[in-house]
């Protein structure tokens, strides 16, 4: 049976949610509503990322989760002026700084610390202050995990996509050496002190050896969840990653 210090939290992000409603330029799909159904799912937070072109979630948004959510919101974000003060005008439980191109489709790749952990040291100053945990989105580097502790961060997320991406082009051997690089930087990550998240491109096939790793304390799911919803429903398609993911943590 696992320990306290086993759990392996689920945070689902609600972005797509928003991305289906700017569609029609609608009211609907809520993404607070999706956030709630989410809650009463088994999620154990909610992950939103605000950017900067708003091309899903939007500053109302932001503002309606942090008044409703009953579990803590992870707040996603570049590091930006713009970001910083909207962060610390909500100070949510979490914030974590992610690399960002307005052409991208997603998020691609991970953030580059070290080459730029002067400028980041001084910028999550304030949200630590504010009392925000804050997290960086980054590649399973070794470089980039030192870089990370460094400056004082208190979490970092492994981008899972690249992983996720080889699986499905069948590259199996290359997949299996991605893997391998995601279980030694939980690892190291762990042996420095950060506390251990994952995510991007996570599905029922791809979760279970990432759930497996024991250093990784939160997975953080979003677009699968949303599309597998038009299936399932919601609620169905979080209760059965949740199953998939404490299957695999077993």
């Amino acid at each position: 049976m696992a320990t306290e210090d086993q759990t392996l939290r689920l945070g689902v992000n609600i972005d797509h949610v928003a991305t289906v409603r700017n569609a029609r330029g609608s009211a609907y799909p809520d993404p607070v509503r999706a956030a709630e159904i989410a809650e009463k799912a088994g999620a154990d937070g909610i992950t939103a990322h605000l950017r900067e072109d708003r091309r899903h979630i939007r500053d109302g948004d932001i503002e309606a989760l942090m008044a409703s959510l009953r579990t803590p919101l992870n707040f996603e974000m570049a590091a930006t002026e713009e970001m910083q003060k909207i962060a610390l005008r909500h100070r949510p439980h979490a914030v974590c700084i992610v690399p960002e191109k307005r052409e991208e489709r997603t998020t691609e790749g991970g953030l580059e610390v070290a080459k730029d952990q002067n400028r980041l040291a001084d910028f999550i100053v304030p949200l630590r202050e504010a009392g925000a945990r804050v997290s960086l989105f980054i590649a399973a580097d070794p470089e980039q995990i030192e870089a990370s502790a460094r400056i004082g961060a208190a979490v970092v997320e492994l981008h899972t996509g690249a992983y996720c991406d080889l699986h499905y082009e069948e590259r199996f051997e290359e997949r299996d050496a991605e893997l391998e690089r995601l279980r030694a930087a939980a690892a190291q990550a762990h042996g420095l002190g950060l506390e251990v998240h994952a995510g991007h491109g996570l599905t029922f096939e791809t979760v279970g050896p990432i759930a497996a790793i024991p250093e990784i304390r939160e997975l953080n799911i979003g677009h699968f969840l949303i599309a597998e919803a038009i299936f399932l429903g919601l609620d169905g398609a979080i209760r059965e990653m949740r199953r998939l993911m404490d299957e695999a943590r077993a």
